[in-house]
């Protein structure tokens, strides 16, 4: 399919236009026309863009993609070595950050709900980016972690009581730490992100809520990949997803 036509849809799917982001979404680096393999993956890292050549890719697919706000506007060292490769091979760079974390089929807050058993309630906070929800079936908070380590493949970082018994829970992927206080104010017993801060502590032990940093990347690797593989079923387009590991 043509590279425009592919761009329209995902930000027509993803309802792009709605969201006040801290980068641009959809297409970020132009490449080749007609798109026929897509790799995909978590951040578009020098290693990523280099899996992609490896693949044959016309097109890269990424939740962290380039041009942050406040950010350097050079194109110079890490930025430079990084868009040089993907013109040099003609690739395209798609990039989608909130709407990927919002959406409700194919979005990291509902992938991540979904492949831990939780069940949704409701969202709030700004851009109703964050879930509330409850567990099929109370369990301790150390119970919790170890569902969640088995599930993800990494153990998190956790602040509270390990015996403390969680029914309600709060969740965003990512680096959504400084929602806290949001979390809290929802009444629920644990709040689960990606990365945690120092004041993070304090205020789980303060207000008895828990806190859970099960990593960035590891709970932002659903919706890019559900979204590559919808994208192959709806335009018979090859899609490959690559997992760069990344600790944090």
């Amino acid at each position: 399919m043509h590279r425009d036509e592919l761009e329209n849809h995902l930000n027509q799917l993803l309802d792009i236009s709605r969201f006040h982001d801290y980068c641009p979404n959809g297409l970020q680096v132009e490449g080749r026309d007609q798109i026929r393999s897509i790799v995909s993956g978590v951040t578009a890292s020098l290693d990523l863009l280099q899996a992609a050549v490896a693949a044959d890719a016309d097109a890269i697919l990424v939740h962290h993609g380039y041009f942050w706000r406040g950010e350097d506007l050079r194109i110079t060292g890490i930025k430079s070595r990084r868009i040089a490769l993907l013109l040099n091979h003609r690739i395209n760079l798609y990039a989608y950050h909130l709407p990927l974390d919002s959406h409700p089929q194919f979005g990291n807050n509902v992938l991540l709900g979904k492949k831990l058993g939780f069940i949704e309630t409701g969202r709030f906070g700004g851009q109703d980016i964050m879930v509330r929800g409850e567990l099929p079936e109370a369990m301790t908070l150390d119970a919790l972690r170890e569902k969640i380590t088995q599930t993800l493949l990494r153990r998190p970082l956790m602040i509270g009581d390990p015996d403390k018994t969680i029914r309600t829970i709060a969740w965003c992927t990512g680096g959504a730490q400084n929602y806290f206080d949001a979390a809290i104010a929802q009444g629920v017993d644990v709040y689960i992100t990606g990365e945690a801060s120092e004041h993070n502590v304090h205020a789980a032990r303060e207000s008895g809520v828990g806190f859970i940093a099960a990593g960035h990347h590891a709970t932002e690797r659903y919706g890019v990949q559900a979204l590559g593989d919808y994208i192959a079923q709806q335009y018979g387009i090859r899609h490959q997803f690559v997992d760069i590991d990344n600790p944090v």
